[in-house]
């Protein structure tokens, strides 16, 4: 929705200039100026470099697919389609697609012994990245992989065919059988997942989130995938966390 916004508006200044005469050329730089401008505010709080890359160019693509020569006008909402096939509506209110790196989870068995043959999930899988990392560290599991999206559902289990990979909701599905649910949320989707894994999840059983903490748990053990990238390990029945005054 904020990249959405800042299109909008480019699109907006844009023709405002046009309006009052102001040669396309300098319209067309200042409304790019602007989609810049949002992007240095996005940059400044932390967001991803993909963010930073799709409030910048979205104006930009979009005003160049529209002027294309026989172009519709509507040709530059077909990467918003793509998009809405890969990413459903239904999943904006989780995170993005980012990829777990290769060897993020190498030292997770040092924190978290698994028995033989564990049943580990993949909580929104995406396109499987999750699905190796998980497999390097615990060679000897079962990994399950759930995702909503039915091309990145395919594109897992195309590269992960080891691995049982559904179409599903990570929200529906019960934890109860995993001796490990990992996770690559976002903030603001932590506190469902708690809530979610201490009503469902076994005793033994271990919460993995990289990056994010689950604020109101108290973390058995931190491993980091890389000096500034924490990985968060939880394990049932989970501590609240002691909170100071």
């Amino acid at each position: 929705m904020p990249a959405l916004a800042v299109w909008a508006a480019a699109w907006l200044l844009y023709k405002t200039l046009l309006a009052w005469a102001i040669p396309a050329t300098l319209a067309m730089l200042l409304a790019c100026l602007l989609g810049m401008v949002a992007t240095g505010v996005a940059r400044w709080r932390g967001s991803s470099h993909a963010r930073q890359l799709a409030l910048a160019l979205g104006f930009p693509i979009s005003a160049l697919l529209s002027s294309a020569p026989s172009a519709s006008t509507w040709l530059w909402l077909l990467p918003l389609a793509l998009a809405l096939l890969v990413y459903p509506l239904h999943t904006w209110g989780d995170a993005p697609v980012f990829p777990t790196p290769l060897q993020a989870l190498r030292d997770l068995p040092n924190c978290a012994k698994l028995p033989t043959n564990a049943l580990v999930l993949d909580a929104g899988c995406g396109a499987g990245d999750g699905l190796k990392a998980l497999h390097l560290a615990y060679p000897d599991a079962r990994c399950v992989g759930i995702e909503f999206s039915w091309p990145l559902r395919w594109v897992a289990a195309f590269r992960c065919p080891w691995a049982q990979v559904r179409l599903g909701d990570i929200w529906r599905e019960d934890w109860q059988a995993y001796d490990m649910v990992y996770l690559f949320q976002r903030p603001e989707t932590m506190p469902r997942a708690v809530a979610k894994a201490r009503a469902e999840m076994r005793p033994g059983s271990w919460l993995v989130s990289l990056e994010f903490a689950a604020t109101d748990l108290q973390p058995t053990a931190l491993v980091y995938a890389s000096p500034d990238r924490p990985i968060w390990l939880y394990q049932s029945p989970f501590k609240f966390a002691q909170r100071t005054a």
